[in-house]
């Protein structure tokens, strides 16, 4: 169970309320009247808590599990531990975010201003709770039930939709951002992009004029970094989610639902498509048109457009096969004697 010096609870539910929530089959001849009070994991679970299996590198764990309740695909349920009812689904861990969130809903939100500087050009709606420190410049607009961390800075102008969660110590400048969206401790955006026009007597700073726009239900990890424009802004794209220590830099362009892993650094204006997955560590050049659909491996080097679909990894960034091919080759000629 969640430690409930963090987390509460709700519930008891339940197995026809989860089966409700989850949308998903109640399987094996299980009592829908049954009741649980938490998620938890495999190997933790206990009679009143319910799990999941969704990956067959934990069978081992599934099968012997204590869970009163698990939620897995269809064919899992000849191999179930007796006793544990099942919750079947085609998408296990999509169900099993449903059911956690009913356990533990998102945070409702008090109207709570802690000390700190609020200008009195801001526009807060109610309820919003704002924690001691929080410094909220001129002509801001918050929407409701948003919850702004300890020493967060919102600067001039910012807009945030309704429901954020903005963690301790964020600093916010230049941008406009939907609903939904969850900043982690420490990120920064908004910030001058990394702009110089180069010569031989110096470098001379370019004014960075645009903004960075977020799209609804985008999460953003601690300590990412991401530049406002040049003059076209940086978006962001809805249902984008991006971990922790990642650097974005001015003019690029993020498409919906793109998942970017820690560690990856994009250069300037490059686009990404839809649905796009970036594996750790990965770097790109700038001005690349990555299509919809593309899967990067972790520490790939990015130097070229790819085209939508494409499965890519190494450095420079290749078709994996070919990657995995010329791994392979240097592998054999390592091993090679005298070599």
């Amino acid at each position: 169970m969640a430690d409930p010096r963090f987390y509460s609870a709700a519930g008891p539910f339940s197995l026809k309320e989860l089966a409700d929530f989850s949308e998903t089959k109640i399987g094996n001849d299980a009592d829908p009247d049954a009741m649980f009070v938490d998620v938890q994991p495999l190997s933790e679970a206990g009679p009143e808590h319910v799990s999941f299996f969704n990956n067959k590198l934990y069978f081992e764990s599934f099968a012997k599990s204590r869970a009163g309740a698990c939620l897995a695909r269809p064919g899992a349920a000849y191999s179930a531990p007796k006793g544990m009812a099942m919750l079947l689904t085609p998408e296990p861990y999509q169900a099993y975010a449903k059911v956690a969130l009913s356990f533990h809903p998102l945070a409702t939100v008090e109207n709570v201003a802690g000390p700190g500087t609020i200008d009195e050009t801001a526009k807060i709606k109610n309820p919003c709770r704002i924690e001691p420190g929080a410094v909220i410049g001129a002509r801001v607009e918050i929407g409701k039930n948003c919850h702004i961390g300890a020493n967060a800075t919102l600067g001039e102008g910012v807009v945030l939709g309704d429901d954020c969660v903005i963690g301790p110590s964020v600093s916010l400048a230049y941008c406009i951002v939907g609903n939904r969206v969850i900043i982690c401790s420490g990120a920064c955006i908004g910030q001058d992009g990394f702009g110089f026009a180069m010569g031989p007597k110096g470098h001379l700073k370019v004014p960075q004029l645009g903004r960075v726009l977020i799209g609804d239900d985008v999460e953003i990890g601690a300590n990412t970094t991401i530049d406002r424009g040049a003059g076209p802004d940086t978006v962001i794209g809805d249902g984008s989610k991006i971990d922790n220590l990642v650097q974005i830099a001015h003019n690029v362009t993020l498409g919906k639902n793109c998942v970017v892993v820690s560690q990856v650094g994009i250069s300037g204006s490059t686009e990404f498509g839809d649905f796009v997955v970036i594996g750790g560590q990965t770097g790109f050049a700038g001005h690349l048109k990555i299509g919809d659909g593309v899967r990067i491996a972790a520490q790939s080097g990015v130097m070229r457009d790819i085209e939508a679909g494409a499965t890519v990894g190494g450095a420079p960034a290749k078709p994996t096969r070919e990657w995995l091919r010329e791994v392979a080759a240097l592998q054999r000629l390592g091993k090679k004697k005298g070599g």
